[in-house]
């Protein structure tokens, strides 16, 4: 990075402070690091000039939900992302295999459901490629991973193995596991890949913080840190490191991964690392509840049962990893030691199941004013009962987007929509009614489930297509304005994240941690959008 002693003038663009686009003309005035002055009067004095050049400052992104050191371990491994089919994965396997003849296993990620006939990878098609050695690759959303017959085997798993309660291995007509692990089936196998180490996690935190960075990204909140989730080793020790060496630039707010399998005697455990982990600008504040799986396998938790191929209901609705009964009672615990819950719930049940814990919190605390509640927030949301809208703002509940999710793509219309059926199918991603309701809203990417460019997804909540679908947008009626996205992505994240008085707008004495684009982002057409690009990021007056 590269800091200008003499201050910096932000003038020649339109300005976004964090919830609406400032008067034309208005100029940003930076010096040690902070905003010192917003206006169109400023003068620069001896500050150094960044014409934006008709394009837009804005406040540095901040993503609500993501896991940079999984992303940057991807990044740094056998790459599926930049593949889009079948023969496109199997070709990037088989190059990386080649390249790589050291290593025990192939592991990877990134591979995408719909190149799959139902979803469902083979192992065969795996040994085609990589016979010898055991290939272990999670899809993009890792709520499943894609096996060879060699890691199968070495993982004991055959027609006799028996499903995990939380999870399911895929099988053929005969009852042969077909290289498919969904949910929690995947342990079988991952607790057998070799020890990602220290090194290599720091090296995946530093790689996915420039490449964030790159993309207007100057914080987040990790939604998996801390011991006990086996598809991620613990990464508390990247970011502590990375926060010792003066290389941690992002601020982060972690999210501790509460064990699906015990109750409120590891409260303590979480506490005690909360106390004990925070270094830097690295804050472990959170704890990550995942309350189902996704829609796609039937895992997420729905109120009625999903649908089969023929439209007739079928005996599943989904998992609760996390017993709905208990629920209220851990929500309550945490949230009276000033611990926000940071929820997964995609399924209508699963958010029934998190409004209904936040809500028996605030009953504990009777008398005590909002402004002072702890900020839960519910991340996915792909299907909301409409009688549960309204309760996000009464009970002072984030809606933590995914706002690139939204629209219509092979998972959506292959793999969800038909086992929904027609009217459940119409209560997805719910943004417009939401933001109408007085819900606070947040925006994250879950990367690297999908891309973490905000731009992208804020094009889809604005259009709820990309252009490759735009003919086709995804209930449209459920668009947001580009103002209500933008605003999710800086100023709502930084309100969960507890920084809203320092970072996410654009106000004096505010971190000058600032994005620039190449667009207006207050006048170009919604359909282009996703054609601006960051061609600048700041963190605090730093030039990244």
């Amino acid at each position: 990075m590269g800091k200008i002693s003499n201050g910096i003038l932000f003038t020649g663009g339109s300005v976004f402070d964090g919830t609406g686009f400032l008067e034309q003309g208005t100029h940003v005035l930076v010096r040690d690091g902070k905003i010192s002055a917003v206006g169109t009067d400023v003068e620069p004095g001896t500050a150094d000039i960044v014409d934006l050049d008709g394009g837009t400052l804005l406040p540095g992104f901040i993503d609500a939900h993501a896991h940079p050191v999984s992303g940057g371990l991807q990044l740094l491994g056998c790459d599926l992302e930049k593949g889009s089919d079948s023969a496109a994965y199997l070709d990037i396997v088989a190059r990386y295999a080649a390249a790589n003849p050291g290593l025990e296993w192939v592991i990877g990620g990134g591979w995408g459901l719909p190149a799959f006939p139902g979803g469902i990878p083979t192992r065969q098609a795996l040994d085609s490629v990589v016979p010898g050695r055991p290939v272990f690759l999670y899809n993009r959303d890792h709520h499943g991973a894609w096996a060879n017959s060699k890691a199968l085997e070495l993982a004991g798993i055959d027609r006799r193995t028996p499903d995990p309660a939380d999870g399911r291995i895929e099988r053929d007509a005969a009852g042969e596991p077909v290289g498919m692990l969904q949910e929690g089936a995947m342990k079988l196998v991952s607790r057998l890949l070799p020890e990602i180490t220290g090194e290599d996690k720091y090296r995946g935190l530093l790689a996915a913080q420039d490449y964030l960075l790159s993309l207007g990204v100057t914080g987040w909140q990790d939604a998996i840190v801390g011991p006990g989730y086996a598809s991620i080793d613990d990464t508390t020790d990247a970011y502590l490191r990375a926060a010792s060496a003066g290389t941690l630039t992002a601020d982060v707010v972690g999210a501790q991964w509460w064990q699906r399998d015990r109750g409120l005697e590891q409260l303590e455990g979480l506490l005690h690392y909360r106390q004990h982990n925070a270094a830097g600008r690295f804050r472990p504040t959170s704890v990550k509840m995942m309350l189902d799986g996704i829609v796609e396998n039937h895992t997420a938790a729905m109120l009625a049962p999903y649908l089969d191929h023929d439209g007739c209901a079928t005996g599943n609705s989904g998992l609760d990893f996390i017993d709905p009964g208990e629920l209220p009672r851990y929500v309550t615990a945490l949230d009276q030691a000033g611990v926000q819950v940071h929820f997964h719930a995609l399924g209508d049940r699963a958010v029934r199941n998190a409004l209904n814990a936040v809500e028996a919190a605030r009953a504990a605390r009777p008398g005590s004013a909002r402004e002072n509640w702890i900020r839960h927030h519910l991340a996915h949301l792909q299907v909301v009962h409409p009688d549960d809208i309204p309760r996000f703002a009464a009970l002072g509940a984030t809606a933590n987007l995914q706002m690139l999710w939204a629209m219509n793509e092979p998972q959506m219309t292959e793999l969800t929509i038909p086992f929904l059926g027609a009217t459940r199918a119409t209560w997805q991603y719910p943004f417009a009614e939401l933001a109408a309701s007085g819900a606070h809203l947040a925006g994250g990417s879950d990367w690297p489930v999908s891309s973490p460019d905000p731009l992208l997804a804020i094009h889809v909540a604005v259009n709820r297509a990309l252009p490759e679908t735009a003919g086709d947008p995804f209930l449209p009626r459920q668009a947001i304005t580009r103002r209500t996205a933008l605003a999710a992505y800086t100023s709502g994240t930084a309100r969960i994240n507890g920084v809203a008085a320092s970072a996410g707008s654009i106000k004096a004495d505010y971190d000058a941690s600032l994005a620039v684009t190449d667009a207006d982002l207050a006048t170009i057409p919604d359909a282009e959008i996703c054609e601006a690009s960051v061609t600048q990021t700041w963190v605090r007056g730093e030039l990244a």
